[in-house]
């Protein structure tokens, strides 16, 4: 009997820990190619392996990884925003909100940190923005 406890057991934490959550290196090559597959906005954003940006955050299971992450992404939403890219912009953070729901709340304040870049764009950017949001939540 309580070699099948120890069975199942076993059995049971093989299977919650068999979702492989290993970040892509596509998630931390470079600014540029995070950028780049930005370019697809509002279409789905894919980085070159066919990573979706949501995985990178959902794959950010530690400190380390998620400021990996995070220091591009924060870069290239500031530039985004600088550049008045609201809809890649748009697409980047709602693709980010995308991930961080399948975290244990690690990813919430780069989400912040992300949303923070879009309040410097002047009104008339709001439309393209939530076009972009949308997008990002639904297919990033």
């Amino acid at each position: 009997m309580r070699a099948a406890v120890v069975l199942l057991a076993a059995i049971a934490l093989g299977a919650c820990g068999s979702r492989d959550r290993t970040m892509s290196p596509a998630c931390t090559a470079d600014t540029a190619t995070i950028a780049r597959a930005l370019d697809r906005a509002p279409a789905p954003v894919r980085l070159p392996d066919g990573t979706l940006l949501s995985q990178c955050m959902a794959a950010a299971d530690t400190d380390a990884a998620l400021q990996s992450f995070g220091v591009l992404a924060t870069q290239v939403a500031d530039d985004l925003a600088d550049r008045g890219a609201a809809l890649r912009l748009g697409y980047l953070i709602g693709a980010a909100r995308r991930g961080a729901t399948k975290t244990n709340g690690i990813g919430a304040e780069l989400e912040h940190r992300l949303e923070s870049s879009a309040r410097r764009l002047s009104g008339s950017f709001r439309g393209q923005l939530e076009r972009g949001l949308r997008a990002g939540e639904q297919t990033g």
